[in-house]
């Protein structure tokens, strides 16, 4: 008899929706992905969630797995209840004050939880990747912008009303630039890929103002500084810098054994994780380090996926 628990797991950021069914021992089913359509509207994101869960559905029909319950990770803040969406989701238009709990609740038959996108990345790597047997750990992504999850005594921190852990949104500049949040010297603003990208093309303009800049992205950097390229290596070791502050931030104030840093760059190498811990070890207190390993992320992106199943399958044993 099969003994494991099985349930759906949706990662939905601006560009598409990722799904899959996943059992409580981490595997995963019938993946797929589909377009979010965010940029149209709330109605056609919600069309293409449900067009996924039935997918999955059909899969578990034709093998007789039970599904326990839909767990989705979402851009934005969602309320203390995992039901609806708050707000703070700019990529995904009209993705606020949404009951989507419910609404996918209505459409599918199948009990519904929603969680933070970046939260439960978080979750699925210390449930079932880097952070597996930690206790406590603190998650980053570095991308686009950066995301963040604190993981306390097992459990996911989300500070009071479920409104904290927006750890890109850290001030590094107290005089610093303004943020796409709407404040100014944000750790996102200077840390994430994007920052690396923006940074390193303004500095190149300078002195070859007819640059493509479609051409350059996370991996294009990377690779001029493996070749030696003053320019690309100044840039990275900026990068260094601002991220190991903010990583340095998280220690002095969580002093968690392990710090997980998810997103493209960390699969560049070892370089990059080394650099992050040298950085970070030198800004941040001795004794609030002498815990903490900083380490890469394992699940790349199926992360979010198995993480937001992790949803269900905590509310079903606690249930």
């Amino acid at each position: 008899m099969d003994k494991n628990l099985y349930a759906i797991g949706i990662d939905l950021g601006g560009t598409s929706v990722k799904y899959a069914l996943v059992s409580n021992n981490g595997k995963l089913y019938s993946e797929g992905k589909l377009p979010s359509l965010a940029d149209i509207s709330a109605e056609a994101v919600i069309g293409q969630l449900v067009k996924a869960i039935e997918e999955v559905k059909s899969f578990a029909a034709a093998h007789q797995y039970h599904i326990e319950g839909i767990g989705i990770g979402t851009p934005g803040i969602v309320d203390q209840t995992n039901r609806i969406v708050l707000g703070g989701a700019e990529n995904i238009k009209g993705w606020e004050k949404l009951s989507l709990a419910d609404i996918i609740e209505k459409e599918t038959g199948l009990p519904t939880q929603l969680g933070n996108d970046a939260n439960l990345m978080g979750l699925g790597e210390t449930m079932y990747g880097a952070g597996q047997g930690a206790s406590h750990v603190v998650f980053l992504t570095v991308g686009t912008g950066i995301g963040g999850a604190v993981v306390i005594d097992h459990k996911l921190f989300n500070g009071f009303a479920n409104r904290g852990t927006e750890l890109g949104h850290v001030p590094l500049m107290a005089m610093g630039e303004k943020c796409a949040c709407g404040s100014v010297g944000c750790l996102e603003h200077y840390a994430s890929t994007s920052a690396l990208i923006r940074r390193f093309t303004d500095k190149l303009k300078q002195t070859q103002p007819e640059i493509d800049e479609k051409m350059i992205n996370g991996e294009y950097i990377v690779k001029l500084y493996k070749a030696g390229d003053s320019l690309a290596v100044a840039s990275m070791e900026e990068h260094f810098d601002f991220l190991g502050h903010g990583i340095a931030g998280f220690i002095n104030i969580f002093s968690p054994q392990l710090i997980v840093i998810g997103g493209g760059l960390s699969e560049a190498g070892d370089f990059y994780i080394e650099n992050l811990r040298q950085k970070a070890h030198r800004y941040a207190l001795a004794d609030c380090a002498v815990n903490t390993e900083i380490t890469a992320a394992r699940l790349g992106n199926k992360a979010g996926t198995i993480g937001a199943a992790s949803l269900v399958f905590a509310q079903t044993i606690a249930g």
